[in-house]
């Protein structure tokens, strides 16, 4: 079973940063593309940004020169730092990845379990 844990999320004011984690384990035999996903309250999941195996990157337009994905192949993980953090930052991130599971043909995608990011003086 493949699960995906997320951490660092928090209580930040704004114009401060944050860096978001999310590791994969199970029984993986490759991870495609990986990336960060949020929820407003009222609002619909949107990408923030994703990042391939190869390293070619993905921002929404509203976080782009803030917000830095990156990733640990080795580690099987993800990260998201978040730098000059605004109030419409403030969401639920979940981190989502394609997952070959070992002994499997396809990939899948897996998510993890979500992680609060509240922006507030």
């Amino acid at each position: 079973q493949v699960q995906l844990v997320e951490s660092g999320g928090g209580l930040v004011q704004p114009g401060g940063s944050l860096r978001l984690s999310c590791a994969a384990s199970g029984s993986i035999f490759s991870i495609n593309e990986m990336g960060w996903y949020r929820q407003a309250p009222g609002k619909q999941r949107e990408l923030v940004a994703s990042i391939t195996s190869g390293g070619t990157m993905n921002y929404a337009d509203s976080v782009k020169g803030r917000f830095t994905i990156s990733r640990d192949n080795v580690k099987k993980a993800v990260y998201l730092q978040m730098n000059s953090l605004e109030l419409e930052d403030t969401a639920v991130y979940t981190c989502n990845a394609a997952v070959q599971p070992t002994g499997f043909r396809q990939y899948y995608a897996y998510w993890g379990q979500g992680t609060q990011v509240t922006v507030s003086s």
